[in-house]
């Protein structure tokens, strides 16, 4: 399935400030510009900009155009979904996805209080450690319910589920709500990542919402604590 126009714009443009091809304070081509060189409208064009201009990659002046923000102290964003496949193809370093677990069973009581189900609801549980520059430094945890995930497989946990919900599915992932706190570690995960001497990691609990407003997504992402920091783009909002 081709990616929508106004994505690929995005990734693009998103990627080139990440990797530092365009550097703070560079001006955008205009929504013309951008339209002609990508053969499509300027509602796309203007789309894909606002998209950047939310995550924080640009700066729109009325009358004057886009610019490049500075990226450099953005490492994991709190507010927006990305998936690891995404935020590894920003990294410049070789990553990789190791599947511990992909299991269908009741949700149990623990789960169904995240996922708002009844506790024999059928829920995918899936367990990866995450691989960047050959130290095992997240451990993701995930949940979906089966009656909107009816399938999933080891071999699509290697990859990118959200391309898969979003592609092969149809799938629309709207929003989440996120939790970050800072707990010891467990036997799983000293058993699962390179902590060396930390005994304590970031947890970070995502419920994930459809389009029509349905929590379909409990996750636990458990990250080392001296490889990311957690930032978010503010704006001001005036009254």
């Amino acid at each position: 399935m081709r990616e929508n126009i106004y994505l690929q714009i995005y990734n693009e443009y998103s990627s080139q400030i990440h990797s530092g091809q365009l550097l703070p304070g560079t001006k955008l081509p205009s929504e013309s510009e951008l339209a002609e060189a990508y053969c499509t409208s300027r509602e796309t064009v203007r789309k894909a900009l606002n998209l950047l201009f939310r995550e924080g990659y640009i700066h729109k002046i009325k009358g004057r155009g886009s610019f490049v923000l500075d990226m450099t102290r953005m490492d994991f964003p709190v507010t927006g979904l990305i998936s690891f496949k995404e935020m590894a193809g920003t990294l410049g370093a070789p990553s990789r996805t190791l599947v511990e677990e992909t299991v269908m069973e009741p949700a149990g009581s623990a789960l169904a209080r995240q996922l708002q189900v009844p506790e024999d609801t059928p829920v995918w549980k899936v367990i990866r450690a995450r691989e960047i520059e050959e130290e095992r430094i997240i451990l993701d945890k995930d949940y979906f319910r089966a009656d909107i995930v009816p399938f999933l497989s080891a071999e699509i946990a290697a990859g990118s589920i959200y391309e898969y919900l979003e592609v092969e599915l149809g799938l629309k992932i709207s929003y989440a709500k996120k939790l970050i706190s800072v707990e010891p570690a467990t036997e799983e995960d000293h058993r699962l990542l390179d902590l060396k001497k930390y005994t304590h990691i970031v947890v970070v609990r995502n419920y994930v919402y459809l389009e029509n407003t349905v929590l379909f997504q409990y996750t636990e992402s458990r990250h080392r604590l001296d490889k990311f920091q957690f930032v978010d783009f503010a704006r001001r909002v005036r009254r």
